[in-house]
């Protein structure tokens, strides 16, 4: 069975990460942007990350400049922005693709293994996908879906 922990990635910072050092965890992988109208779901996200990294959620960020350009800048830019203006210190991923044929290969997965009501592709920033601590997708949200709305779910997971 497929799961989380065959790829890897790399960091904002340019660091490969192997996602297999996050077996037994549940994680919370967003598509973000810093232009978005959804933008301020960062500060939610945060939250989230605070209350739950000791009882084992990882929330990974893959910025993408895909929808509307809203993600213009470089890994530095990019790092400035979540930090200055919502205090993110969850892990950061360098910009990807998420559709088409350049999409990493980790968002391919993630949409096959867990279609939107509209199809697979992803429609905007700020999806997000829950991953058990086994490694295996268990919920995708829609960009509407404030973070505050993901906690039951969330509880469950570390549960």
């Amino acid at each position: 069975m497929s799961n989380l922990y065959q790829f890897t990635a790399t960091t904002l910072q340019g660091q490969p990460f192997d996602l297999e050092q996050l077996r037994n965890k549940v994680v919370l992988i967003v598509n973000t942007a810093s232009e978005c109208g959804f933008t301020p779901q960062y500060e939610g996200l945060q939250a989230l990350h605070q209350q739950y990294q000791a009882q084992g959620l990882v929330i990974l960020g893959f910025p993408c400049n895909q929808f509307g350009g809203q993600e213009p800048g470089d890994a530095v830019q990019i790092q400035q922005g979540c930090l200055i203006n919502f205090g993110v210190d969850f892990t950061m991923m360098e910009k990807v693709e998420v559709n088409g044929p350049h999409a990493h290969p980790l968002f391919t997965y993630l949409q096959n293994t867990l279609p939107g009501v509209f199809g697979k592709r992803i429609k905007w920033n700020f999806t997000k996908f829950l991953i058990g601590r086994d490694g295996v997708p268990q919920k995708r949200f829609s960009p509407t879906t404030k973070p505050v709305k993901l906690v039951k779910h969330i509880e469950l997971a570390l549960k």
